[in-house]
């Protein structure tokens, strides 16, 4: 206050001090405070958006693995399959043999013991009989290691189609635990769909989640009989669009899913441009399908189904009923 109103020591006169120098110092003061609350949270904001980054990088990586893993586990499991094949046409082989060297047994032995029982009929055996007998026991013994060999063979081929076996079992169990976890992570990525969806449509009357499907009644997005989407109907459309692209944008490449847009119709009978219900619930499902399309989202992970009116929510024949089945779900699933 003393630089406002001070007088001079020589004349007299009075100094006034401009009041807007005091508020031009103040509000370049607030500036300054506020630019720099501003790079503070900036850096803030620096350092969350890099360590977010790092962890989404990371789960990138762990997916990666995965994936090479069940790679491998896929390869490892096809040429166990073909080795195990391979194992069993022996196996069937050696059994053949086995047969087949049972049967010689047989004979020879049969052989064997009539010559014996002639012998001991004629009471006597000449040299060149006895030399028959030795070379017939010979070969019956022959018959028997190879006999004894195909078995131990078998042992062997039945031990390792086993362990084959045990290995499949683990790997297929492997897989099946990969394969779940590729469904929960679809069914994450469509709770969050889901669930943004939810939070901008809360307000809206007509629009809830049924399981696993999100259903528009057809009043809010087409006329009455009519597959042409109203401005209103569009910008919804439009809205969800938005949303799923932001959702899809984080679902790995590596999933096999696809946004099914289902289109119903209620039982009552249509007297408009469409034959039957059949083509009315097809041609909205394609109308929606389109604009998803125009608005960004990838036509390969898109599916227009029509179901006429054979999958009612409500079984009665009132007109809230009717105005129930008319709708159009979306619903986020594997392919």
């Amino acid at each position: 206050m003393a630089r406002r109103s001070r007088r001079s020591s020589h004349g007299g006169e009075l100094n006034a001090w401009p009041g807007y120098v005091d508020a031009l110092s103040t509000l370049l003061m607030v500036v300054t405070f506020v630019l720099l609350v501003f790079v503070l949270g900036q850096q803030f904001l620096s350092v969350a958006l890099s360590k977010r980054t790092h962890s989404l990088d990371e789960l990138r990586q762990q997916l990666a693995a995965l994936q090479h893993t069940l790679s491998m586990s896929e390869d490892k499991n096809t040429q166990l399959n073909a080795m195990v094949a391979s194992l069993t046409t022996d196996r069937d082989s050696a059994k053949r043999q086995a047969d087949v060297l049972t049967q010689q047994l047989a004979t020879l032995n049969g052989t064997i013991a009539e010559k014996e029982q002639a012998l001991a009929a004629a009471g006597q055996a000449t040299q060149s009989d006895q030399a028959t007998i030795a070379q017939l026991k010979s070969q019956l013994e022959q018959l028997n290691q190879q006999l004894l060999a195909i078995g131990q063979a078998l042992d062997i081929a039945k031990k390792d189609v086993t362990a084959r076996d045990q290995q499949i079992t683990d790997l297929g169990n492997k897989l099946n635990v990969a394969l779940a976890d590729k469904v929960n992570q679809l069914k994450r990525y469509r709770s969050e769909f889901f669930g943004r969806l939810q939070d901008i449509l809360k307000n809206q009357k007509g629009v809830e989640i049924v399981g696993d499907r999100f259903v528009f009644q057809s009043s809010i997005l087409f006329p009455q009989g009519s597959a042409e989407l109203t401005p209103e109907g569009e910008k919804e459309i439009a809205a969800l669009a938005h949303t799923f692209k932001q959702v899809s944008s984080q679902i790995p490449k590596d999933i096999p899913w696809i946004l099914r847009i289902d289109g119903h119709a209620d039982k009552q009978p249509i007297h408009t441009a469409f034959p039957s219900n059949w083509e009315l619930s097809s041609a909205r499902a394609i109308t929606v399908v389109k604009v998803l399309v125009k608005e960004g989202v990838d036509p390969h992970h898109l599916a227009a189904t029509g179901f006429s009116d054979y999958q009612p929510l409500d079984q009665g024949n009132t007109a809230a009923a009717f105005a129930r089945n008319r709708r159009i779900e979306f619903r986020l699933t594997d392919r």
